[in-house]
């Protein structure tokens, strides 16, 4: 999810898009990046650590005000919740992988799906706008399964995810 002022554009400008450029992607003089024979994307670690640093926080606030039980119970959720996210980053932090034969997507908690080429019908990036907030989404559309990553899960743009996808595909 994305937080942007009406002074920021959408897309990229005029003078990255003639050199075919997209947000957060980086170019040698207008050449189109490097062909590459996989690709793994993984949780960012700062993610990571603000979740441990804000477990041990509420942790400790839990602790710190045993005698208030409401106290003890908002933290004590709050150190829960955390956690549990903290260990999913720490057990699958590569969320998703690709290679020449398919893709490998973290589902659910820790889940791991293989889908060969053939199975993947579509690679999209879904962008909704609600509130002032625009969200992104890389949907990857399995025969049977949807699954949804978002640039927190990527530690990149949803929308460079399936460019490479796109590049990584067979023909």
């Amino acid at each position: 999810m994305e937080i942007r002022g009406a002074a920021m554009p959408d897309e990229p400008g005029p003078e990255r898009a003639r050199r075919g450029e997209r947000w957060g992607e980086q170019s040698r003089d207008g050449e189109p990046p490097a062909p590459v024979d996989s690709l793994s994307y993984r949780v960012d670690g700062r993610l990571l650590a603000v979740k441990v640093v804000g477990f041990v926080i509420f942790a400790l606030v839990a602790l710190g005000f045993h005698e208030d039980r409401a106290t003890v119970a908002f933290a004590g959720l709050a150190a829960v919740i955390l956690g549990v996210y903290a260990l999913r980053d720490v057990i699958a932090p590569v969320r998703l992988f690709a290679d020449g034969e398919g893709v490998t997507v973290v589902s659910g908690y820790a889940a791991r799906h293989r889908l060969s080429w053939d199975e993947i019908e579509q690679v999209r990036v879904d962008q909704r706008r609600r509130f002032g907030t625009r969200s992104n989404l890389l949907e990857i559309d399995g025969s049977e399964q949807l699954y949804l990553l978002s640039s927190y899960d990527l530690s990149a743009h949803p929308q460079d995810v399936a460019d490479a996808l796109d590049r990584l595909r067979p023909s």
